[in-house]
């Protein structure tokens, strides 16, 4: 626990790095980019690419206790995600939409993107053993 928390303070911007790269994902739907590539398409497509890159620079950067950190990154894109849509769905749509209208979808955005996060931290460690 003790090491996950020292990674963890250790490495905050690098999290949050990580969390903004997923940003990509509503952005692309904001701006319609995602209607072209179809919406269910576009999103899982988004989805893998995003979570290679997060194991790519994990494993390219060797760093220490990659489930800790991804989880974070999960976290800190979930809480960034929020953010955003709470901010520019009243410019874009006129009126608070997303999460922040319901308390449950708040859970339930940290918890896959947590979930999200341990998955590829996973893979990450397993990966990084044979390297």
């Amino acid at each position: 626990m003790l090491k996950s928390t020292n990674v963890i303070k250790e490495h905050w911007p690098f999290i949050l790095g990580l969390g903004a790269i997923a940003l990509i994902r509503p952005v692309m739907k904001m701006t319609g980019i995602m209607d072209i590539l179809g919406q269910q398409f576009g999103s899982i497509l988004m989805t893998i690419l995003i979570s290679l890159a997060w194991l790519v620079i994990v494993l390219v950067k060797k760093t220490p206790n990659p489930v800790a950190v991804l989880v974070c990154a999960g976290l800190s894109y979930a809480l960034f995600a929020i953010i955003v849509s709470g901010i520019l769905s009243p410019i874009l749509d006129g009126k608070l939409q997303g999460p922040l209208t319901n308390p449950l979808a708040i859970v339930s955005v940290f918890s896959t993107n947590a979930i999200w996060g341990l998955l590829v931290g996973g893979l990450a460690k397993a990966l990084g053993r044979k390297w």
